[in-house]
């Protein structure tokens, strides 16, 4: 009997023993000290002018590529198209309503693929068209299926902006002019960097 005892002894001891190292284990994997003194506070600053209700850029754009006109008085406005090195091509810009009624961000702009489709309202319909290499490219998706672009979006206030982004496979280096298309949008030509 006593040799029962002990090794339901030894195993409660066994058990405390890996308890306390999984503790220490979990403990340890979290902190990175004091974060106050580690890392400078994070501060949130806005544009001049913008308590009028609409949403602040969360960057300046340096330049405009173009500027796309669609329906409802829906205006997008393409101010960076960047190569980097994984071979991808980051188009941002603004998508803003510039009539005086709330306009609705209709399904049509996620395109008509089954895929993404699913996802949602998106900019997954948006494509570029090399005229010079004769190829379009399209939005590129996740594991999921879920289109790399701004989502989400269902309708901007009167003046209201949203920044918006698209990621597409990029061109060969030596294409340096691609032709925007977003549908109910006018096609722009924009100049890759």
């Amino acid at each position: 009997m006593s040799v029962r005892y002990a090794t339901k002894a030894r195993r409660g001891i066994a058990v405390v023993v890996i308890a306390a190292g999984l503790a220490l284990a979990v403990s340890g994997c979290g902190g990175e000290g004091d974060p106050k003194k580690d890392k400078p506070a994070a501060t949130a600053s806005t544009p001049q002018g913008s308590g009028n209700g609409k949403q602040p850029q969360t960057e300046a754009p340096t330049e405009t590529l173009a500027v796309l006109k669609g329906q409802e008085g829906l205006e997008l406005t393409l101010y960076s198209a960047q190569r980097d090195t994984g071979g991808f091509l980051t188009i941002k810009g603004t998508l803003k309503n510039t009539s005086d009624a709330p306009a609705t961000i209709t399904a049509q702009l996620r395109g008509n693929e089954t895929e993404i489709m699913k996802h949602g309202n998106s900019l997954g319909g948006a494509t570029l068209v090399d005229s010079a290499g004769k190829k379009r490219y399209y939005v590129l998706r996740d594991t999921d299926g879920r289109p790399l672009t701004t989502t989400g979006l269902s309708s901007l206030a009167p003046g209201a902006q949203s920044s918006v982004f698209m990621q597409f496979p990029a061109p060969p280096t030596n294409t340096t002019e691609v032709v925007f298309q977003l549908p109910t949008f006018r096609p722009g030509t924009i100049k890759l960097s």
